[in-house]
């Protein structure tokens, strides 16, 4: 059996958890608070409070710019990371976006491609999943089910949204489909051939593959299947010992398979306090620290004076270099000047002992 390698403590009962695309940070809901750690150095960086009950998702967009969180206060949040990182420990930054129009607790989040242009998924209990844009915070579809959604995705084209919901049923939504209304029922007796059916109870999690060929589906019944899209067949059943609370498909890294692969580096412990108060009391947390934005508390010159003073010292540098580079080159244009008039001299001479050859008169 696999060893767990190491055992990180939290500050509570985690009930989502993320980490960016970028592999830099972690994202973890503990109750009503987001915790964003380092990975590299373990630090707490940031504490966010602003949903009123708990964590139920998180998810970032593909280029860690921006994460999604929601919660049993029916609300979706978008956050800036540059805006939290970039934030006063003793404050709490303002979410970019609060989307409130869901009626019952977010079971899930699911986030496209495009970074801050991409779309955004959420499914709800209250029988709807809605489409968003992350850029304006706008709502761009709203779908309602006779059942509640408890997981939703995207494919990579984002050409459908899938849904699971409570009965163990998986709908497929087209987005394409027209007449585009915001506002649409999805009506299981109507809709043919778009819903996938072979799970007893609440599906929990669903995941696309990268050609859209396949879909992956955990629940409740303890079993995760693989279904064709296309046919809505399933392709494959595995039976676990309880229920299945998370499975996603990913690429798999190059080194999986080598028996000898192993992290170069080891994971560090997760501080429970943030960083920069009673976390830089603890031993081995040496090394460099740079937070962009915050002014030092201890007394000194700040970065910006630093940097001025070494770009007024690379600036005279550069002036006397160009002083010496000028009355070096005035040297070598002198040299070139005379060695142009030798050469000159040579020329004429070679010249006027050929036309003294050529021009002789034969004996």
């Amino acid at each position: 059996q696999d060893q767990l390698q190491q055992k990180i403590i939290c500050p509570g009962p985690v009930t989502c958890l993320t980490a960016s695309p970028n592999g830099l940070y972690i994202l973890a809901g503990v109750a009503e608070s987001i915790y964003l750690w380092e990975v590299s150095n373990g630090n707490l960086l940031a504490i966010l409070n602003r949903h009123y009950q708990d964590l139920t998702c998180l998810c970032f967009t593909d280029d860690s710019s921006h994460f999604l969180s929601g919660a049993k206060d029916c609300l979706a949040l978008v956050w800036n990371l540059y805006n939290v990182l970039q934030a006063e420990p003793s404050q709490i930054p303002d979410p970019r976006h609060v989307w409130s129009r869901h009626s019952l607790p977010i079971t899930d989040l699911c986030c496209g491609f495009g970074g801050p242009l991409a779309r955004a998924a959420t499914a709800s209990l209250d029988q709807t999943a809605k489409l968003w844009e992350i850029s304006s915070g706008e709502l761009l579809l709203s779908v309602l089910f006779d059942v509640g959604i408890m997981a939703v995705t995207l494919d990579l084209s984002e050409y459908h949204m899938f849904c699971g919901g409570m009965d163990g049923s998986i709908f497929q939504v087209d987005l394409c489909a027209w007449p585009v209304q915001r506002d649409r029922t999805f009506q299981t007796e109507r809709e043919n051939g778009k819903v996938f059916k072979g799970h007893r109870n609440q599906v929990t999690c669903l995941s696309v593959s990268t050609d859209g060929s396949l879909l992956l589906s955990g629940s409740h019944d303890e079993t995760v299947r693989l279904w064709d899209i296309q046919s809505k067949q399933c392709l494959k059943t595995m039976n676990h010992k309880g229920p299945v609370t998370n499975a996603f498909i990913v690429l798999a890294p190059a080194n999986m398979f080598n028996p000898d692969g192993k992290p170069s580096v080891p994971l560090p412990k997760f501080s429970r306090h943030l960083h920069g108060t009673e976390s830089s009391d603890e031993p081995g947390t040496e090394g460099v620290t740079l937070r962009l934005g915050l002014h030092q508390q201890e007394p000194g010159q700040s970065y910006l004076e630093k940097a001025e003073k070494m770009y007024s010292q690379m600036y005279s540098t550069r002036e006397k270099n160009l002083v010496g580079d000028q009355e070096h080159l005035t040297i070598q244009v002198s040299e070139l000047e005379e060695e142009v008039s030798n050469l000159r001299k040579i020329n004429k001479d070679l010249f006027d002992f050929s036309t003294r050859i050529i021009t002789k008169p034969a004996k």
